[in-house]
């Protein structure tokens, strides 16, 4: 039995929500940003002209907000430490020790170490690949004869 509350007609939903229904097309914008647009258009070189006046006037607001546009924040950074060389699979440990040295010493965030720890994970697995393929060729060559 329906409860006559329950019907689509009484609980608002209509078309648009049927499963299938693919929404808003790309790109679409809402009407407040193109009444915003639309409020601003032509004023964009006045606006940024006056916060730029303010931030040099001292208002760190402005300032705060000039900066972030012309320079963002960086997402990551050139590591520039001290490492043993590298030449085979055994070297690893030494090296992995020298980044927990970095980290510990605040030379490198962990966020840092932790990525230049993948990196060496994945250049030991290279090496590691490497000297499969030179032995198993090695052995195919002694079998072949």
């Amino acid at each position: 039995m329906t409860d006559a509350r329950n019907t689509p007609a009484n609980t608002g939903r209509d078309t648009r929500f049927k499963p299938g229904n693919p929404g808003k097309p790309k790109g679409a914008r809402s009407r407040a940003t193109v009444a915003a647009e639309a409020l601003l258009d032509g004023e964009a070189e006045g606006l940024t002209r006056k916060a730029i006046d303010m931030a040099l006037e001292g208002d760190t607001v402005a300032l705060r907000l000039c900066l972030e546009r012309l320079v963002p924040p960086r997402k990551d950074r050139p590591l520039a430490f001290d490492l043993p060389p590298i030449n085979d699979a055994k070297d690893h440990p030494a090296v992995l020790a020298s980044v927990l040295e970095a980290v510990a010493g605040g030379d490198l965030t962990p966020t840092e170490g932790q990525a230049f720890a993948g990196l060496m994970e994945q250049h030991r697995r290279a090496i590691e690949t490497a000297d499969i393929v030179g032995r198993l060729e090695a052995l195919e060559a002694r079998n072949t004869k």
